[in-house]
């Protein structure tokens, strides 16, 4: 009886409360061993079933994740660098006239 009442939308919206609210409380009593939050994604997934909005957003994110971060792609391009193992950052100013 109790599957049939977590299929419903009230009923995933009061697993999805009570899935968050351990959630926090693992992570307060320092038992929960990861840095997200499982019920933040929940919420997101649940949002993004009404909402088109959501779901553009979420298929952005994830198209993000697979995209390559180059050097290059900062600005201003190739004037300053930080190395990080190093402890070294060298920041180079660009001519006065540019």
């Amino acid at each position: 009886m109790e599957f049939v009442v977590f299929v419903t939308l009230p009923g995933l919206v009061i697993l999805l409360t009570v899935v968050a609210f351990a959630d926090q409380i693992l992570r307060m009593t320092g038992l929960g061993k990861r840095g997200g939050q499982v019920s933040s994604t929940g919420f997101e997934q649940l949002h993004a079933t009404f909402s088109q909005g959501k779901q553009n957003e979420l298929k952005e994110r994830q198209s993000a994740l697979v995209l390559r971060d180059d050097e290059e792609d900062g600005a201003p391009p190739n004037r300053s660098t930080v190395d990080l193992k190093g402890g070294v950052a060298v920041i180079r100013l660009g001519a006065q006239g540019s």
